[in-house]
């Protein structure tokens, strides 16, 4: 058999045909199947049976809201019964009522328990603690009144605490006690700390010591509404310990530090140990340390270094997201459990990547989950094979394999290889909450890696601070930028806009330096866009950092200006390291052969996904945009100086045409409009500079779209070409407007224009459009001349209309037989009629009115001859008219000679004629109207 492609390909090529046959069988089936169940449709089962009416409540919320009555009814008692009756009895009988009410509702549980009334000993042990309390401080008042109530208050609410731990603990079943113990937990330190006498830094450590208790019992705790509450609790103590950290980092450096340090530990450990509060409790501490750094940071450094160092700090700690991995000692081996599996990040099924790093002279690892044959224990996991090599591999397998036993906690494990080799490994678990212990664990002896959410939440707290310092740098920025457009003096003056944000920090261009290089050392897309974006920004506001003067700072933005549009056309040496797009919804290719798995082979859908964007592409936008700020800031501050006009102008209009002309996509057509923007002020420039009057400038601007013109014809692709016309037409209008004050002159510039239309109208492709701009302008010409020589007579401006109008439309009923009377000649024919009609009504004299007559007649002759709706319809009514206008006096005359009587009767007489041969005038009548109506 005679074939072109080789064996292999064509094998690839049958089996893929294959597959899509294989595919249309089956939606041919699966419609069968469909047809066959619509024809054969079983028959209508019978109506449900209407189903009882539902309670308005169930006897169990029924209950609850019983008991909940119930329990604070005897809440409100027990409060009044303290506080009202508790005066009238004497000392045993206190005592008495206290002891007995108190162990009868504790005690009472334990019986309703037994008897499984478990919401009702929720409410009456809700009520034993409400007792609890009331007896704290019956105490207090009868036998303690000396006793100071804040360090009364600490010790009863630890007294508390623990009796109420104790008895939730002895009835499990209860699940108010323990949370109200949280609760309760929460007063006595910070309560401790106040009745001490200590002042905002004592109390802060007290919270702090409190939140991270709490923090132990979100750990350790099983019971869901006590992880809750001290959850609730751990973060109102351990903010408001924070935040006075923060504050006393300004005020007082040291204690402050000594503070944020210590919660910023506490809540590193609980994002560490609990993988669903890792990423923020991470970034709160991320951020506290920060704030310890940076205060002490602003004890040794002047005050204008002081966001540096804050900006050095974060950077620091967002690094970790790319150092991450701590060197331990040891070589690589596989192992098998948690702790020899790698780091569980998030302790949920599914499937997770592993980390192979690579020591010595590197070593390729391989992960591998609850494989095809996994049989281990929780958290076990096969080891994989690893072999020699350079570089690092990342490897990921799924959490539970085809064939194996489905054990929770089964993860990635991955294995070291040649030369000592390390591998970390930081997978996910396969299920439920399993292998919470080896959070935090190290690879098989190579070394610590920290988990994705702490690396993840330190990153972000660094990022976010980095950004703030960013911001802060950026007014330096904008007054750089914008400052030249905020004109005080008159342009040519030789005085300069004063300066703003002299007193700005100098600093902010050192940390701008500092964002521009961490930003360039990640090897992203949008580090290199931000590196790029804040290198743009820092030349920006170096003139307003360090003060240069006029002169090098116009030499700066030009240099920024063509550094940026250089980029933009050249974006390479900025992409390498970045990674190749990837069509989104795209899937990627596989190979061919006899062991390919036969779902690969099914036809796949092409056109899915949406084009993926080149970094070059987006690395050259934004270098451009930064170019064309750069390059009209430094055309706004060049209009100080007369000569610098002149420069700057001439070097952005180099610049831009260098982009135009070797740019790509979108970037060519917006430089090329903006090239003919900056010749125009060229050209303006140079007017003013010559002392042109306004409608001498009007033609000099009209060089402009000459120009245009010119270049248009020769420049490709066809998109540049029409922006670079389309802009230089509107240039004319700017001229046009210069020239008003002269109607000779403006007559002079339309025509110009015109004649620079009508050359455009030689190319075919602008032909049409140019033809009749061309056409207008010239009209325009004609009519500004007329005007401008008094001419009154209406035909002097509508002849010049008719004419080409008119010829027109006889080339075109020449080509097109089938045209309308009304479209070719109809336009042309009312331009001129109509205004003479008017003015032949006004005048006084009889040349006019017998001119149009005749024209009218001889029109409507011509419009008989041919069939020409138009001109028949037109000449007629004209005609009529004109006719009506020169026999209205006459007819006066006679209608006034005549007796009153006449006319009436002639009316009648006329009616009655008319009335009697009504049948044929109707008929007559439908006749013209279809032999007009067949006209063309």
């Amino acid at each position: 058999m005679d074939n072109s492609l080789p064996p292999a390909d064509e094998l690839v090529l049958v089996d893929r045909e294959l597959a899509q046959l294989d595919a249309r069988r089956s939606q041919l089936l699966a419609r069968r199947a469909w047809l066959l169940q619509v024809l054969y449709a079983p028959a209508a089962s019978a109506a449900p049976r209407p189903r009882p009416p539902v309670a308005d409540a169930t006897p169990r919320s029924a209950q609850n809201v019983l008991l909940t009555l119930g329990g604070t009814l005897l809440t409100i008692a027990a409060v009044a019964f303290t506080l009202v009756s508790w005066g009238s009895m004497g000392i045993g009988g206190r005592a008495a009522v206290l002891s007995v009410v108190t162990s009868a509702a504790l005690a009472a549980p334990v019986a309703l328990l037994r008897r499984s009334l478990v919401s009702t000993a929720e409410s009456v042990a809700a009520l034993g603690l409400v007792l609890m309390v009331l007896d704290a401080y019956a105490l207090h008042r009868v036998a303690l009144p000396e006793t100071d109530g804040l360090g009364y208050s600490a010790v009863a609410a630890a007294v508390l605490a623990g009796a109420w731990t104790a008895y939730g603990s002895a009835l499990p079943r209860l699940r108010v006690p323990l949370p109200v113990a949280v609760v309760a937990g929460q007063l006595p330190l910070p309560l401790g700390a106040l009745a001490a006498g200590g002042g905002p830094t004592a109390f802060a450590w007290a919270a702090l010591v409190t939140a991270a208790a709490d923090g132990a019992v979100v750990l350790w705790a099983r019971p869901r509404s006590v992880r809750i509450t001290a959850v609730t609790g751990a973060v109102a103590l351990g903010g408001w310990a924070l935040l006075t950290g923060g504050w006393l980092s300004l005020t007082s450096p040291w204690s402050g530090a000594a503070l944020l340090l210590a919660g910023a530990a506490v809540t590193l450990y609980v994002s560490w140990r609990a993988p669903a509060l890792a990423v923020g409790a991470a970034a709160v501490a991320g951020l506290a340390a920060l704030t310890a750094a940076g205060g002490l940071v602003r004890t040794a450094v002047p005050a204008d270094w002081a966001v540096p160092g804050y900006v050095l700090c974060a950077l620091a700690l967002a690094s970790l997201w790319r150092m991450g991995t701590v060197p331990a000692t040891g070589t690589g081996a596989a192992g098998t459990g948690p702790a020899d599996a790698g780091v569980t990040e998030a302790g949920t099924g599914g499937a997770g990547p592993a980390d192979a790093g690579a020591a010595g002279t590197g070593a390729a690892g391989a992960g591998a989950g609850g494989a095809e044959a996994g049989t281990g224990p929780t958290g076990a996991a096969p080891a994989g094979a690893g072999a020699s090599g350079t570089g690092a591999a990342e490897a990921g397998a799924a959490g539970t394999g085809s064939a194996g036993t489905g054990v929770p906690g089964a993860g990635p494990a991955g294995v070291g290889a040649v030369g000592g080799g390390a591998v970390g490994g930081a997978g996910r678990g396969g299920g439920g909450r399993g292998g919470r212990g080896g959070r935090g664990a190290s690879s098989a002896g190579g070394g610590f890696r920290l988990p994705r959410g702490v690396r993840l939440g330190l990153a972000g707290a660094g990022a976010g601070v980095a950004t703030l310092g960013v911001v802060w740098a950026l007014p330096p920025v904008v007054a750089g930028l914008l400052g030249p457009m905020a004109r005080t003096t008159a342009v040519w003056s030789g005085e300069h806009t004063g300066r703003v944000l002299t007193s700005y920090p100098a600093t902010a261009a050192l940390v701008l330096a500092v964002a521009v290089a961490a930003l360039a050392a990640v090897p992203r897309l949008w580090g290199r866009c931000g590196a790029l974006a804040l290198a743009w920004a820092l030349l920006t506001a170096l003139p307003v950092s360090l003060g240069l003067p006029y002169a090098a700072t116009l030499a700066l933005q030009l240099v920024t200006s063509a550094a940026a549009l250089w980029i933009a056309v050249r974006p390479g040496p900025l992409t390498p390291g970045l990674r190749a797009p990837v069509r989104q919804g795209a899937e990627p290719e596989t190979g061919a052969g006899p062991a390919t798995p036969w779902t690969s082979w099914a036809p796949r859908r092409t056109g899915a996904g949406t084009p993926a964007v080149e970094p070059a592409t987006v690395l050259g936008w934004c270098a451009y945009a930064g170019g064309l700020a750069s390059a009209v800031s430094a055309v706004a501050l060049a209009l100080d100086v007369r000569g610098a006009t002149f420069t700057v102008l001439g070097v952005v209009l180099v610049l831009l045409t260098g982009v135009a002309a070797l740019g790509t996509d979108a970037r060519r057509v917006v430089a090329a409009v903006g090239a003919v923007l900056t010749g125009t002020g060229l050209v303006c420039a140079v007017a003013a500079a010559g002392g042109f009057a306004d409608h001498w400038t009007a033609l000099a601007l009209l060089l402009v779209p000459a120009v245009t013109a010119a270049v248009g014809a020769r420049t490709r692709p066809r998109a540049v070409a029409l922006a670079v016309e389309i802009t230089g037409a509107a240039v004319a209008l700017p001229a046009f407007g210069l020239a008003v004050s002269r109607p000779a002159f403006l007559a002079l510039v339309l025509a110009l224009g015109g004649v620079i239309a009508a050359a455009t109208a030689v190319r075919p492709e602008r032909r049409r459009f140019a033809s009749w701009t061309a056409a207008a302008l010239f009209l325009l010409a004609t009519w500004v001349r007329l005007a401008d020589w008094e001419v009154t007579t209406p035909e002097a401006y509508t002849l010049p209309v008719t004419v080409p109008a008119l010829v027109l439309g006889f080339l075109r009923r020449r080509r097109d037989t089938e045209a309308s009377s009304w479209t070719a000649y109809g336009p042309g024919l009312a331009a001129t009629l109509l205004p003479s009609l008017l003015a032949a009504w006004t005048d006084p004299e009889w040349l006019r009115p017998l001119a149009l007559g005749v024209a009218a007649l001889a029109v409507t002759l011509i419009g008989a001859r041919f069939r020409l709706q138009a001109l028949l319809v037109l000449g007629g009514v004209v005609l009529a008219l004109d006719g009506l206008h020169e026999l209205a006096p006459y007819v006066v005359q006679v209608v006034g000679a005549l007796p009153r009587w006449l006319p009436p009767a002639l009316a009648g007489l006329l009616l009655l004629a008319l009335g009697a041969t009504y049948e044929q005038r109707l008929r007559d009548a439908r006749r013209l109207r279809d032999r007009v109506a067949r006209m063309r």
